[in-house]
């Protein structure tokens, strides 16, 4: 796919709202100059992922190849949470993830959750624990996943599925896991799991290369195919204490406001993810109609007009909210534990109103650009968008705003689960 010069000026508004900060110091015009330069480098890592996307797709293959782009680039390492000399901050690392996605939405899911995931330490585990894996997280450029359940409501009844067991020093873990990407990529696989003596929820995480897991990758799916999902099946598998980071509560009326933001962190994250697939659709369909590979040309048909003019507006309106909720989500995860419920809550709604906007318009968006332009490869939007959005039924959501709207409900806004 080529992406014209001003490709990177039709997002220039998560680009601007990620890098316009103060230069009152030095330490402040070092910190701008710095996440400038990331997003020069996600820029540069998606053009590379852009000219062979098409390829990349049809060939289906774990990636493998991607994941070591990533890393000569440096990203795994810089999207981890921001500490001194280290990370990066939310809304830089959303504007990364969106980058990516644009060109390659398989990647920007993998880097999306890689990010949120890094972030497991300070949501589950204490400072001192946080701060040493992840400062060993950059130091080892480690690629994260994981699958963790969000906690339970009254409706629910279904635990996390895999079970720990007590042996001296740590625990043996057991069962099987799906995640939905680097499956056999990653370094490190976050997931929860009962621990059998006492009932609760231990959040852990894992080395695939440790002794008793198995993957077994997804294959033939329909969209994200390069993302690398597949079931990890653990088989008493041995953890130490410092792979546990920390008890996750049983429902969402016991648990801590912060840690309640891990699975909005996430959804949000995706909605980003969803955003490049929509912009990186609208700039393919377009340069195809520059370039006379449309059904209609531009210069004779003022429908076509009409048309891009819709979809460029549902792309912005949904940009325009979803950047909205990463402003809260980026200041609440900067309150940190003393972040309170109605907080929270406040944070997980406007999450879920982006994610509603965002699947409409992403859905709507890539569907819409196979009948304005015929090229080989410009199906793979749809099947993304469609992959990507399948498990989030916007009614479920819907009533869990309005909730929130009419009686200030402090739970979390959850995603169907």
């Amino acid at each position: 796919m080529n992406r014209p010069a001003d490709a990177t000026q039709q997002r220039s508004g998560v680009t601007e709202m990620t890098t316009a900060i103060p230069h009152g110091t030095d330490g402040r015009r070092s910190t701008d100059e710095q996440r400038r330069s990331l997003l020069r480098t996600a820029r540069d890592v998606a053009d590379d992922f852009a000219a062979d996307a098409i390829a990349r797709d049809q060939a289906g293959k774990p990636p493998a190849d991607e994941t070591a782009r990533l890393r000569e680039a440096g990203l795994p390492a810089a999207l981890t949470p921001p500490g001194p000399d280290r990370g990066t901050d939310w809304r830089t690392g959303c504007a990364v993830i969106r980058e990516i996605a644009a060109a390659d939405s398989s990647v920007g899911d993998l880097l999306a959750r890689h990010y949120v995931h890094t972030w497991s330490g300070r949501f589950y585990a204490n400072h001192h624990h946080a701060t040493a894996l992840e400062e060993e997280s950059v130091g080892e450029q480690w690629l994260w996943t994981g699958a963790v359940s969000a906690p339970l409501s009254h409706d629910d009844t279904d635990g996390p599925g895999l079970t720990l067991r007590r042996r001296t020093p740590g625990y043996v873990l057991s069962g099987r896991r799906f995640v939905d990407t680097a499956a056999t990529a990653a370094d490190q696989i976050v997931v929860d799991a009962v621990y059998a003596a006492t009932g609760d929820v231990l959040v852990v995480r894992i080395p695939p290369s440790a002794q008793g897991v198995t993957v077994e990758s997804a294959h033939d799916r329909l969209g994200q195919r390069l993302a690398g999902a597949g079931e990890v099946v653990l088989d008493r598998v041995a953890i130490t204490p410092e792979q546990v980071l920390g008890r996750r509560p049983h429902d969402e009326e016991s648990t801590a406001p912060f840690t309640a933001l891990a699975e909005p962190a996430l959804r949000l994250a995706l909605c980003h993810v969803a955003l490049g697939i929509a912009e990186g659709a609208l700039t393919e369909a377009r340069d195809l109609s520059r370039g006379g590979r449309a059904h209609r040309l531009p210069g004779e048909d003022p429908d076509l007009f009409l048309t891009y003019g819709e979809l460029a507006s549902a792309a912005q309106t949904a940009t325009a909210v979803v950047n909205r909720a990463t402003d809260v989500m980026a200041r609440a995860l900067d309150t940190g534990p003393h972040l309170d419920a109605e907080g929270a809550a406040g944070v997980a709604a406007l999450v879920a109103t982006a994610e509603t906007v965002t699947s409409k318009a992403a859905l709507r968006i890539t569907a819409r650009v196979l009948e304005l332009a015929d090229a080989p490869g410009l199906d793979r939007f749809w099947r993304n968008a469609r992959v990507l959005t399948a498990h989030r039924p916007a009614a479920h959501r819907l009533r869990s705003i309005g909730e929130h709207y009419l009686n200030g409900s402090h739970p979390a806004v959850t995603a169907f689960r």
